[in-house]
Order: structure tokens, then C-alpha cells, then sequence
């Protein structure tokens, strides 16, 4: 930069760039609270400054300085997201009636009248823009970081001609009117909890509430209407519609004829399922989400009985002959138990043409082995094989491709309540949605998620007398106590052991170790026993109010939704699927002092799923109260007195009244069929800060690819506890690094924070399958469950999905993450120091909850 160049500011005019003036704004922004130094980032900022760049560039180059910055200290994160919305601020208008004008007012490149917004949803806004304006509160757009705004504008915000007019509180109250229109009260409730980041609505109710087109819905299950020509192009031609609009979509194929078998109707031969999948992979890439927002994407589920399956499992490999190739799709088993149990036995297994051999879908438990085993006896298979054969060719496909997801078939259908409906054939494109779904019904899902990080309260201080810690120099559980206290504002008295003194403390207080904390003559004990006392404690009467909230407004959604087809429609209507979701588990427990992998963690688990069913059941049963219960009702499970632990054969704890509750729904009814889905929440996650859905943390460091580049970010919490005792050094983040995320063999890590910050890979799979069986005796739907293993074999993978299969799961697998067997080129913090890649992933956003 040369003294004389110039900055061109918002109204067009040029004037000198000020050293001065910048670091005066970052120092406004910073409010004299964040540990931040201005002058050096000011510094490097100018540095990277040219003649007549706008204030609006400037103000993006330093909040990606700032981003870059927060592994230093996480108040350069604070900033950097401060820089961003402040900026965002002064490029958009702050009355949400004249963004709602203009955004109503469009006219497309033909002087078309092409509004953004729908007409009902700008009159409401219209007729209560003084009510609406003093409901927003600005300053709530800086609650957001720099990620999650970033994601904001990426994809969420409305634009006009390209350009954001939308502010993050906008959004939030678009989506509220869109869904409560007129009803006022409805909408400041909603508002205030979004906006305050206690729940969020799926990504495409975050995109489409509002508009002319308010397609909220996340999910769509169809079923392939006939093994026919005009069955499979309808189909495709559902597919296609619904892509159109955002939606995910999960077909299932099992009543496709195999390859080789007749076709009546030209006296020939059909080529199978690869041929046709191809044709459903090329109108997925087609057929886009939104205008070039990102490919349509299609789950594909198989029984392993159907003839083309060692075809079905090659499709997404990235070797081979491409004929017999379609890596657009995702592959998904629809697994009977029939299977598991004749790979435990090394027994045979007859694969069957669904031509041949029909209703094998149809049918499920008995049913099902009844019929399989009679074609067998018949002599109608294709060809028999050992079902081991066909075991390891699934595990050969996920160790390369993380796929097929697996779903248990007879649990999905003996463990849903509308098992009344008929079998249900598939699930969703992430696995956590299994609804009935036939030729004239297509399966919808309207899809919210729970951000469980803001449920956790501070305790208060138990203590009434004087604190007195016994201490000694170097000691990591000392400086953890200490830690704790001043954390709580806990005022005490330290007393220093000398070693020579140490043989006498151990008299006197009987004890062995170091520290010790004594609550007048009372001794307390050391870090965990203090810690036990004074850990932050979850909210469940608030989950349980913030739940029956979402209920209420996602039976809201269905009523308004735009469907896509009229099967979609005449679905939904009928049966009132909803699904309610998490984020931030991690985060929570991580607030609390919690370890993943603790038996706490577990009871927490199930505390919270259970408060969420409760919640959810009540409010249905209220709605039902007042607007009937939905059509298919009568012959649920529910409408017996039989809820989802029931059929798990799992008894509830005592926080609810559940008999009441029972009551109370017999007599009424419930305005849905399925109320709790965890879904993955790849970029809702982002935009709230959490850690994504019920999923432990990933690594302790990683790389954020942006528009703007890459960034290296760190566990917040982690971070903020190392640097609050005195630990974060540049050392220590190397090695941090070098560890691929672990703080398990860094030295100068208390114990504590090593137990606590176990990353996924050091966490058992068997402990993570054990908390999705204990939540899942209170989820009606199913969930996506990711499982991680770093060097799989055949024999780890076996033993890992038989003990979901056999611990009753549902979806027993989403995707398997693994680790490459080679490290790929590292990212550096320091020069020179090479350390590895971690990266953080792109995940289904039609799901994202």
C-alpha cells in the first residue's frame, strides 16, 4: 500500500486510507472486552490493502484476518464475526417492511413482476410492520460466528439480482410469519427461540418459508410405482419434481425384476437395475435443487435377496466398467433379520427375481421367512450362495465408499407406529426417516432440530462457609480445581504444601493426593468431587417447553407447505409424519464437564430423548384435542396404549406421568403418526455453532474450507479451557496437530481435559451404539447413525453391525468413516512444521435440520 492510496467508502466517495480510522472501528467493535491486538491486526490488514478499494473489502479482509487469527485467541473469532455483521448491517436496511417491499416489488430482466416473497406473506407484513419491527432485536445477529454467517450468505439470505438484502434477524422472522402467518403471538415465540438460537427449521424451510413456493418439507420416501416402463418413468418423473424443489429422496427398488428375467409383454430379457439407475443418477446431476444450488440426490434401497446385488453394491465404487456405475446415487440395504441370521449361522442364501418370486417386500418377521424359505423349498431362486458371500462384498463397498447405509428391516416396521399402514419398504437419504410409502402415497418428512447446548444452566454454589484448597506446585488436578472455582466465582484461601510437609498433610487430613478442598472443617475431597458439586446442570423443563413448540409449529409447516406432487400431498395429509431432531450433544456435555464416553453422558442421553418424546406425544395430543387426530389413527400402536419404549420392551423413568399421558391419547388421539427423527444437521449446526447433531466431536482441530479460503479451527472449548489455565502455547497447538486432533499424547494436558476431549476415533463404537439403543427406545422414526473405525477389517465391521442388529437398532449404519491409510499433504500453522490434514466435511443439507 502507498500513502496515497485511496479507500472508496459506501456512498461512492474516495478519501485517504487511515490507519487510524480502521483501528478505531475494530476497537468500537471489540468494546474494550476482547483480548485482541488491534494495532498488530491492523497492521496486517494495511498490508494487504491496493488503491480505491471499497470499505466493504476492507471490512471482509479483516474479519478473514480475525478468522485466522483464533487459533492465537478466540476473541479474534468473536471479532471476525462482529467485522461481518457490522458490515452487513450498513449494506442492507434495517425496517423488514421495505425489504419485504422490495423483495415483493421483483421484476425479473423482462420487467415481469416476479416476487420473491409470496402476496400473503408481504400483506401480513405489511399490516403489522410497527408490531414485527419492534419484535426484532439487531443486535442478536451478532449471537452468529463468523462460520455460521458465512454459511448465512452462502445459501440462506435473499437476494435480489445477486446481492443480499436479507439480515440474519430477517430471516429468522420470515420463517416465523411463514409459518404462523398472522398470528402474532405464534410468530414472537417462534422468532424469539429461533433467533435466540434454541431451535432451528430444516434448511429448506429456511430457504423457502415465506415465498411464493414454500417448499419446507426435507425428506420424500417413494416407493417404484411398477415394474413397468410407465411405473419407472412416473416414478422418475416424481423424482425429478420433487428434486426440483430441495427435497431428498429415498426409492426403493426391491420390485424391479433382476437382470435376465422375461419380459412378457416383448418376449424379451430385462437388463436389471443398473440400466434404470443410471437413468435415475443422470436426472439426479439434471436436475438440480434450486436453480444450480447443488445436485438432486437419491437414496436407493435394496433387499440383499434381489438378484442384482453384487451388482447394487459395485455402483458406487471408483473403479470398474463405467456401464455398470452410478456414483451420483447413495446405496442403502433394507436388511431383514432373516439375513443377519444366516450370516451368523455361515449358512446359504438364495437370491430371488421379486418377478418370480413376489411380496417378499410386502412382508416382514415371519411373514417374511415363511415366504422366503417357501420359494426356496420351490426351487424359484436365481442362484444360492452362502450369505457370507454376499456379507463381505457389503463390507468391501463400505470400506471403500462408506456405503450401502444399512437399515434393519423388521426393526423399522415391528417398531413403528404406523405399522398399521402396511410395510414400510425404505428409508430417507439419511437414514433417519421411515415412513409408509406406496404407488399412490409419497412418504414426506418436515424436519427441526434442538440446539441442546443452550439447555444447560449454571449451578449455584452450594458452599456457605469459607473455601480453604490444599495445593502444591506443578500439580495439573490442583490447577483444574482452581480453575473451577474462579470459573464459578468462587472466592477460597490456598494453601501451598511444601513436600517436605506432604507426610504430615496426609496425617492430618487423611488422604493421599493432592488437592483438597475443605468447606469450612468439612473436607469435600479434590477436582472430581468438586466437580460433582458444582457442574452445570440440563434444563429439561425447558427442553420439554421448547419441544412442544416445535411440534406445534412443524404441524404448522405441513398445513402450509407447497407439495411438489399430489402423492406427496394426499401422504402427508393422511398420516402427519414429523421429525424433531438434536445438535449440540457434544457441546452440552462439553458445558457440563462431561466426558462423551461416561456412564453420565449416557443417562443424560436418555434423559434428554425421553423428555423430547414426552414433549412431543403431549403436544400432538393437544393438537388433537382441538383439530382432530390425523386420519390413520385408529389401529396405531399409540391408539392401544402402546408407544415407541413399549415396543422396545423398555421401561421409562419416573420424570413423566406416562400412564396419564397414555390416557390422555387414547382418548383423543395424536395429530401425527412420528414425531422424533435425528437427522444429520451439517450446515443448521453451522449456523448455530454446535457441534452437529448427537455425534461426538469429530477431532479437536480441523481445516473450514470457505469461498474465502481455508481456515484452521480449534475446539472452542477445549481452546478456551487451555488458554483460561495458562496452557495454550504454540507448542501445544502443534502438537495438537501432529496428533491428527488428539489431545490424548500432548504433553502438559491435564488428565481431565484428556478424558473429556476424547475425539470419536478414541471413543468405542460399541459405547456410541449403546447410547443410540438407549435414545432409541424414545424415537419413533430412526436416526443417522455415522460410525467411525480407523483401520476396519471384515472381522471389526462384523462385529460392530451385528451389535447394533442385535441391540435392536433401527438404522444400524449412515455412513462408515474411516481413516486414510496414507496422510494426505498436511496443513501448517508454523512454517516447516509439517502436521496432518483434518478436514471438516459437506453433508446432506436436505436433512440439515
Amino acid at each position: 500500500m502507498n500513502t496515497e492510496d485511496c479507500v472508496t467508502k459506501r456512498n461512492g466517495k474516495t478519501e485517504n486510507i487511515s490507519f487510524d480510522k480502521i483501528l478505531k472501528r475494530l476497537k468500537a467493535l471489540g468494546k474494550g472486552e476482547l483480548n485482541v491486538n488491534y494495532t498488530g491486526l491492523v497492521q496486517k490488514v494495511i498490508d494487504r490493502l491496493y488503491n480505491k478499494i471499497s470499505t466493504i473489502l476492507i471490512d471482509e479482509l479483516t474479519a478473514q484476518q480475525c478468522a485466522s487469527l483464533a487459533t492465537t485467541h478466540p476473541d479474534y473469532g468473536v471479532l471476525a464475526s462482529r467485522i461481518l455483521i457490522s458490515n452487513h448491517h450498513k449494506n442492507t436496511n434495517q425496517d423488514m417492511y421495505k425489504v419485504s417491499k422490495k423483495l415483493y416489488d421483483f421484476k425479473d430482466i423482462h420487467g415481469v413482476h416476479h416476487p420473491i416473497i409470496s402476496k400473503e406473506q408481504f400483506t401480513i407484513i405489511k399490516n403489522n410492520k410497527q408490531k414485527i419491527q419492534s419484535m426484532i432485536d439487531y443486535e442478536r445477529d451478532y449471537f452468529i460466528d463468523y462460520f455460521g454467517f458465512k454459511t448465512l450468505e452462502r445459501a440462506y439470505l435473499l437476494r435480489i439480482n445477486k446481492v443480499i438484502v436479507e439480515r440474519p434477524q430477517q430471516m429468522w422472522m420470515r420463517v416465523a410469519i411463514g409459518i404462523h402467518k398472522d398470528n402474532m403471538d405464534k410468530v414472537e415465540e417462534t422468532y424469539n427461540y429461533m433467533s435466540q438460537k434454541y431451535f432451528t427449521h430444516a434448511t429448506p424451510t429456511l430457504f423457502n418459508a415465506g415465498t411464493p413456493r414454500p417448499q419446507l418439507s426435507s425428506c420424500y420416501l417413494i416407493a417404484m410405482e411398477s415394474d413397468s416402463i410407465k411405473g419407472i418413468y412416473n416414478t422418475l418423473s416424481d423424482c425429478a419434481a420433487i428434486s426440483k424443489w430441495a427435497g431428498g429422496i429415498g426409492l426403493h427398488v426391491h420390485n424391479i425384476r433382476a437382470s435376465g428375467s422375461h419380459i412378457r409383454g416383448t418376449n424379451g430379457t430385462s437388463n436389471g437395475l443398473v440400466p434404470m439407475l443410471r437413468v435415475f443418477n443422470n436426472t439426479a446431476r439434471y436436475v438440480d435443487q434450486g436453480g444450480g444450488k447443488r445436485h438432486g440426490s437419491f437414496a436407493i434401497y435394496l433387499e440383499p435377496w434381489h438378484g442384482d446385488i453384487f451388482e447394487f453394491l459395485e455402483m458406487k465404487k471408483n473403479h470398474g466398467d463405467e456401464e455398470m456405475r452410478a456414483r451420483d446415487l447413495f446405496y442403502a440395504l433394507w436388511i431383514p433379520d432373516l439375513f443377519m441370521k444366516r450370516v451368523a449361522q455361515n449358512a446359504d442364501w438364495t437370491l430371488m427375481c421379486p418377478d418370480v418370486c413376489p411380496g417378499l417386500s410386502d412382508c416382514y418377521g415371519e411373514k417374511f421367512e415363511k415366504l422366503y424359505t417357501k420359494y426356496e423349498d420351490e426351487g424359484k431362486g436365481i442362484k444360492t450362495i452362502k450369505a457370507r458371500d454376499v456379507w463381505f462384498r457389503i463390507l468391501d463397498s463400505q470400506m471403500e465408499t462408506g456405503t450401502p447405509y444399512m437399515l434393519y428391516k423388521d426393526a423399522c416396521n415391528s417398531k413403528s407406529n404406523q405399522k398399521n399402514l402396511g410395510t414400510i419398504k425404505s428409508s430417507n437419504l439419511c437414514t433417519e426417516i421411515v415412513e409408509y410409502s406406496n404407488d399412490e402415497e409419497t412418504a414426506v418428512c418436515n424436519l427441526a432440530s434442538i440446539a441442546l447446548s443452550k439447555f444447560i444452566k449454571e449451578t449455584v454454589s452450594p458452599f456457605t462457609k469459607p473455601i480453604t484448597v490444599y495445593t502444591k506446585n506443578d500439580c495439573k488436578w490442583c490447577d483444574l480445581l482452581k480453575y473451577l472455582l474462579n470459573r464459578k466465582n468462587i472466592e477460597y484461601n490456598q494453601v501451598i504444601i511444601d513436600p517436605s510437609m506432604f507426610e504430615d498433610y496426609k496425617k492430618q487430613f487423611n488422604v493421599e493426593t493432592l488437592p483438597l478442598l475443605l468447606h469450612g472443617e468439612e473436607k469435600i475431597g479434590g477436582y472430581d468431587n468438586t466437580l460433582n458439586l458444582l457442574r452445570n446442570q440440563f434444563d429439561y423443563e425447558l427442553l420439554h417447553k421448547v419441544t412442544k413448540i416445535v411440534t406445534r409449529n412443524l404441524n404448522n409447516v405441513i398445513d402450509i407447505n407447497f407439495y411438489p406432487t399430489d402423492k406427496t400431498k394426499n401422504s402427508n395429509m393422511k398420516h402427519r409424519p414429523i421429525g424433531i431432531g438434536i445438535q449440540g450433544l457434544a457441546d452440552a456435555f462439553a458445558k457440563m464437564d462431561i466426558p462423551f464416553h461416561s456412564d453420565l453422558a449416557k443417562q443424560i442421553n436418555k434423559n434428554v430423548f425421553e423428555t423430547m418424546y414426552h414433549a412431543a406425544l403431549e403436544a400432538s395430543m393437544e393438537a388433537a384435542q382441538k383439530e382432530g387426530p390425523y386420519s390413520s389413527f385408529k389401529g396405531s400402536p399409540a391408539s392401544h396404549g402402546i408407544l415407541q419404549f413399549d415396543m422396545w420392551n423398555v421401561t421409562p423413568s419416573n420424570r413423566y406421568d406416562w400412564d396419564s399421558l397414555k390416557l390422555n391419547i387414547s382418548e383423543h388421539g395424536l395429530r401425527n403418526s412420528l414425531l422424533l427423527a435425528p437427522m444429520p444437521t451439517a450446515s443448521t449446526s453451522q449456523i448455530l455453532g454446535n457441534n452437529e447433531c448427537f455425534e461426538p466431536f469429530t477431532s479437536n482441530i480441523y481445516v473450514r474450507r470457505t469461498i474465502a479460503g481455508e481456515f484452521v479451527c480449534i475446539n472452542k472449548f477445549l481452546l478456551k479451557e487451555l488458554i483460561d489455565l495458562g496452557l495454550w502455547t504454540d507448542e501445544i497447538k502443534n502438537s495438537i496437530i501432529r496428533q491428527n486432533g488428539s489431545v490424548q499424547n500432548v504433553k502438559g494436558i491435564p488428565k481431565g481435559l484428556q478424558e473429556k476431549y476424547k475425539i470419536v476415533w478414541e471413543i468405542p463404537m460399541k459405547h456410541i451404539l449403546e447410547m443410540s439403543a438407549d435414545r432409541g427406545a424414545f424415537i419413533c422414526q430412526s436416526q443417522s447413525t455415522n460410525l467411525w473405525m480407523k483401520e476396519p477389517s471384515y472381522k471389526k465391521l462384523t462385529a460392530m453391525h451385528m451389535f447394533a442388529w442385535k441391540k435392536g437398532l433401527k438404522t444400524g449404519i449412515y455412513y462408515l468413516r474411516t481413516k486414510a491409510k496414507a496422510a494426505p499433504q498436511q496443513f501448517t500453522i508454523e512454517p516447516d512444521k509439517k502436521t496432518s490434514n483434518v478436514e471438516e466435511e459437506e453433508d446432506c443439507l436436505m436433512c440439515g435440520s
